[in-house]
């Protein structure tokens, strides 16, 4: 039971992230620093005082795999946080949740599997459910910037498809320290990129939106990994994909609350569609292999 409150709670911190992505006037650039260098502190912290120290042989072992994946999942957080900025919340997360669907796709080539139809029908649905999506509602159809947002959000999604993919090469390490060492270095990664766009000075963004960006990186990312991980251990492969499902929902529905983001009955049908597809496509994955499923349950988590 323990294990089912802490994941509902880590998806419910996650499908609220949006909300006050809104409300911080950093750049993407900026966030997605702050949450690198604030997450990974809070996670180093959680990591000494549970005894459970990253093992430095191991991480020497896959410093290339986790190198790539660190620095795409740093520029994937600026996709994600743009297209929060160009649509709405349910249209970018939905568009983020594209990333399963993609890895789908990918896995024939990258981890030599064979292409199933269920492969091929999921993505048809993918497909069917973004084109609701980007054609429903006065919020997204007509609107230049919101084509865009939904942009961003495929690009995040199609990043994030890759850490996925990367995250298959990664041996030895637990959840947990492979995502610390990732947020690490995409904290280092970020550094110099920031500086030469948007420059390092945050403070000029205002006290509130300083205090939500600490709150983002504290509570959204350490906090939120933390439950996440501590959870994902006691439960099974279905019950984890299931309550994945939580994150896009709640994100939904907190978008509709706290922004007044009515999605349309078109929208709400793409948003089926996008969902099941990745559901489904992660269910029977995960059937075959009998064991967790990573890709939906990691592109819930990093979000």
């Amino acid at each position: 039971m323990r294990a089912k409150v802490q994941m509902i709670a880590a998806m419910l911190l996650f499908g609220s992230l949006g909300v006050f992505v809104r409300h911080i006037s950093l750049t993407s650039g900026q966030l997605a620093l702050v949450r690198a260098v604030v997450g990974s502190a809070v996670l180093l912290a959680v990591s000494f005082l549970s005894g459970r120290r990253p093992r430095m042989s191991a991480v020497r072992r896959n410093w290339k795999v986790l190198l790539c994946s660190g620095a795409a999942i740093g520029f994937n957080w600026i996709l994600l946080f743009e297209s929060y900025r160009y649509t709405t919340i349910a249209a970018a997360t939905l568009s983020y949740y594209c990333a399963p669907v993609l890895v789908m796709l990918l896995a024939p080539a990258v981890l030599r599997e064979r292409l199933r139809l269920s492969a091929v029908a999921c993505t048809l649905a993918a497909v069917a459910g973004m084109a609701l999506v980007a054609g429903a509602g006065p919020s997204v159809a007509g609107q230049p910037r919101a084509a865009l947002g939904l942009g961003f959000g495929l690009g995040a999604a199609a990043l994030y498809a890759c850490v996925m993919l990367l995250g298959r090469f990664v041996h030895g390490l637990t959840g947990l320290e492979s995502t610390l060492i990732q947020l690490a270095v995409a904290a280092v990664v970020l550094f110099p990129y920031v500086l030469a766009t948007d420059g390092l000075d945050i403070a000029s963004a205002g006290t509130g939106s300083l205090l939500l960006a600490l709150l983002v990186a504290v509570v959204h990312t350490g906090v939120g990994y933390w439950l996440y991980f501590s959870a994902l251990p006691a439960l099974s492969w279905q019950t984890a994909a299931t309550f994945c499902y939580i994150d896009p929902v709640s994100a939904i529905f907190f978008s509709a609350l706290f922004l007044g983001e009515q999605p349309g009955l078109w929208q709400l049908a793409g948003a089926a569609l996008i969902l099941g597809a990745a559901f489904g496509g992660e269910w029977w994955r995960g059937r075959r292999q009998n064991s967790a499923p990573t890709p939906a349950a990691d592109s819930a988590k990093n979000r």
